[in-house]
């Protein structure tokens, strides 16, 4: 695989809060480093954080909820998250804006592909916040949007395994890992990548997904570099 010009990195809530929820400062600035090291490759690259450590939409927490509201909260979990990253990012001397869905005053700046273009162009690392700013979406189908928007050469995404496999390999000693898939495969398999939404908007765009695993160090920088690591989700 060919070096990423201009990379979209989605990570989950999740990757950010371990095992204890919330944010793990440990882990912040983990993936902060690893943002950090990658941006020296000349790379642009913009990210989409989860909200699932803090809140999340579809959750028992949020039952009992409207589930306009309760979207609402997560993705106001996806600010908090994009702030905390932010803030690691630009404590280690690289560059980095947040922008957000919806607007928020003082806490991003609106997103606009032009203005985000400008910024990756600088040589700035944008954080996209917030979602797509409607309920019902996740922040699997934001990235994908948003990647389409800046015109992305790929999707990575972040996990703590090292691709898709056919059932949870922390849970089956025997599953297996696929090196590539189709986006129909996916689909019709019913494989954990990407929602149905998410991945059918990759598939209409002919946008690649690499899955990877991110919590081993330098692997962001490996896969932007066209190491083959991680499942490569495509044609």
């Amino acid at each position: 695989m060919s070096k990423k010009k201009r990379i979209l990195l989605k990570l989950s809530g999740e990757s950010l809060g371990g095992d204890n929820g919330s944010i793990d400062p440990f882990l912040l600035n983990y993936f902060a480093g690893e943002v950090h090291e990658a941006v020296e490759t000349g790379t642009q690259i913009g990210i989409v954080i989860g909200g699932g450590n803090i809140f999340r939409g579809l959750s028992e927490q949020a039952s009992s909820m409207d589930r306009v509201v309760a979207d609402k909260m997560g993705m106001l979990a996806t600010v908090i998250n994009s702030l905390a990253l932010n803030d690691a990012i630009k404590k280690l001397g690289t560059d980095s804006v947040v922008l957000t869905a919806v607007e928020m005053g003082p806490f991003g700046e609106r997103f606009n592909k032009k203005l985000a273009i400008e910024y990756l162009n600088s040589g700035k690392i944008i954080i996209i916040a917030g979602g797509t700013g409607n309920p019902f979406f996740t922040t699997d189908t934001a990235a994908v949007l948003r990647a389409v928007e800046i015109d992305a050469d790929v999707i990575l995404k972040g996990t703590r395994v090292d691709g898709v496999y056919d059932s949870d390999p922390e849970k089956d000693p025997n599953a297996k890992r696929f090196d590539s898939l189709s986006y129909m495969d996916v689909i019709s398999r019913d494989l954990k990548v990407m929602d149905i939404t998410a991945i059918s908007l990759a598939k209409d765009n002919d946008l690649p997904i690499i899955v990877f695993n991110a919590i081993e160090r330098g692997n962001l920088e490996r896969v932007i570099k066209g190491e083959n690591i991680g499942t490569r989700v495509g044609k």
